[in-house]
């Protein structure tokens, strides 16, 4: 489970989409960007099941943001 989830948009303009995000997995800090097509950018480390990781990340990302 990811805990304390946060994500702020990557430009001021906001007609331009993408996404910071950052959050604790298995008591490690990861932080990244989430593209508009869903593409995930990793900005220092990945978790150890990114796979699992990334698609948490698109139900958060699909429920706070394209809702």
């Amino acid at each position: 489970m990811l805990q304390h989830f946060s994500f702020k948009p990557m430009f001021e303009n906001k007609q331009l989409h993408g996404w910071t995000f950052s959050f604790f997995y298995k008591q490690s800090r990861y932080n990244g960007d989430y593209h508009p097509d869903g593409k995930i950018e990793w900005k220092d480390s990945h978790p150890p099941d990114e796979e699992t990781v990334k698609k948490m990340i698109h139900e958060l990302m699909l429920f706070h943001v394209y809702d």
